[in-house]
């Protein structure tokens, strides 16, 4: 993988995003643009996020965070540029 075309980013999703098939609906999307990481629930009622892929397909699932799930009603996403690593094989969701 040309590392110059991809990225990395961690998110934190707030608003009424637990409890509304968020974590779900991240990974279909994620799947679906071939974006890698994880997904999960903080404790602080936000969910929690890191993708890797090609930069395209990680804007793609930026953008698709601020929308959020078809019940999620999204009020912040909180983003923060790391070093792409290519450390996962797929996506998952972490309970």
């Amino acid at each position: 993988m040309d590392m110059e075309n991809n990225r990395r980013v961690k998110v934190v999703i707030s608003g009424k995003v637990q409890g509304v098939f968020f974590r779900v609906e991240t990974k279909k999307v994620a799947d679906r643009f071939n974006v890698y990481g994880w997904v999960k629930n903080l404790k602080d009622s936000t969910v929690s996020a890191v993708f890797e892929g090609e930069y395209e397909n990680v804007d793609k699932m930026l953008n698709w965070c601020f929308q959020g799930s078809l019940l999620s009603k999204v009020d912040n996403v909180s983003v923060g540029i790391e070093q792409y690593k290519g450390e996962f094989l797929d996506f998952q969701i972490f309970y």
